[in-house]
């Protein structure tokens, strides 16, 4: 009989699941696939770690409750089992503020601490622990773990992790965390793989996707990254603003006379590259279209992000190398060859061929910057970190 461990990663409009046996204390994948909850028909698929389909079911027009899709999840995971045992599910938690920044046991105390957190997270909180409160009536002798996004920044230090606000705020909690914590440390485990020798190079990772976000680190570690107390920080998203002065917010508010609900909504959900194309905070669909507003959207994007690259090279004091990762990081060659070319005052020489192609490696060999595309996997981070706790 085998152990497994199920690995949730809930987004926006759906949730990422993995399923992992345990072997000599290390999970490996098994299944991999989504429960999809766009337009009103939620779909569950499933794919073996070979790729191939295991499962591909649809719910139709009517609208299904979260217990329903993770209790046909559920019954698919144990099914496909057999005779093996799922032991532990562990959860992507957006934020762990200052209290949870290790993998822990998910009981009623840690689920109302951690909903408390809503305020500095309202988009991902609630979809976080939503699961998590699922699986607690659907299988509550099963185990859940919390897994932070924030957890990888939790050694930031002053100045990086300090806002010019009273110290009496900073008391309360009021600093920069950080984000992605759980994407940022796959690519630093990996980078120690693919290069043992090379873990002191000053390196730039850019976690580009719906959410986007750079971290600058060294060693293994987190010294900087652009989001900050919350997730809308730093760079251009897909339906989040990103840095914004915040006198915009004061006017937003005494002269626009918006309510601070109508505000969240704003800055979460009309901003960014939605806002500013006026057509969809899709990359993908604002490459594909001729509309000059997707490409002034494209261009602030691309814009934003070279800023604030040379802004974390400055923290480390150069910039060895440069990892493209997430959606569109791992995707998008058109925004990987207009970032590239906007550093070339860096040293970066850029290797169209080899972007083009996918390749790991896309900057040419006199290039004083490597750079390189590598996939990430919060969901083997969790796994990972599961395995670790149930030991």
């Amino acid at each position: 009989m085998t152990d497994a461990i199920l690995a949730l990663n809930a987004g926006s409009s759906s949730i990422k699941f993995s399923l992992f046996e345990i072997a000599s204390g290390n999970p490996s994948l098994l299944v991999r696939g989504e429960i999809e909850e766009n337009d009103g028909s939620p779909r569950l698929v499933a794919r073996n770690a070979a790729g191939q389909s295991l499962a591909d079911r649809r719910w139709g027009s009517q609208r299904a409750e979260q217990d329903d899709l993770l209790g046909e999840l559920l019954g698919w995971i144990e099914a496909h089992l057999g005779k093996d045992r799922l032991v532990a599910a562990g959860h992507r938690i957006v934020h762990g503020g200052r209290e949870y920044f290790e993998t822990c046991r998910l009981d009623e105390r840690a689920i109302a601490a951690l909903t408390a957190l809503t305020s500095l997270a309202p988009l991902h909180q609630p979809r976080s622990l939503a699961p998590v409160r699922a699986l607690a009536r659907l299988r509550p002798d099963l185990p859940q773990f919390g897994c932070f996004d924030t957890a990888f920044h939790h050694g930031l230090t002053s100045p990086v992790s300090r806002f010019a606000i009273p110290r009496a705020l900073e008391e309360k909690g009021i600093r920069r965390y950080g984000f992605h914590g759980l994407s940022y440390e796959f690519i630093a485990r990996l980078l120690t793989e693919i290069a043992p020798e090379e873990t002191g190079k000053r390196t730039v990772v850019a976690h580009l996707g719906n959410g986007a976000s750079l971290c600058a680190m060294r060693d293994g570690k987190s010294l900087d990254t652009t989001m900050g107390f919350s997730a809308l920080d730093g760079l251009v998203m897909g339906t989040r603003c990103g840095a914004l002065d915040p006198g915009v917010l004061l006017y937003l508010q005494q002269v626009e006379g918006l309510s601070v609900v109508e505000l969240e909504d704003l800055l979460y959900r009309q901003s960014g590259l939605l806002g500013v194309s006026g057509i969809s905070g899709d990359m993908r669909t604002l490459l594909a279209s001729q509309d000059p507003h997707a490409a002034e959207a494209i261009d602030l994007f691309v814009f934003r992000l070279t800023r604030e690259i040379a802004a974390m090279a400055n923290t480390l004091g150069g910039l060895d190398r440069l990892v493209f990762t997430g959606g569109i990081g791992e995707h998008a060659h058109q925004i990987r060859a207009l970032t590239s070319r906007r550093l070339e005052w860096l040293g970066l020489c850029f290797e169209d061929k080899a972007n083009l192609e996918g390749k790991q490696r896309i900057s040419r060999d006199d290039s004083r910057i490597e750079v390189l595309v590598l996939g990430t996997d919060e969901e083997l981070t969790i796994a990972r970190h599961v395995c670790r706790a149930i030991g």
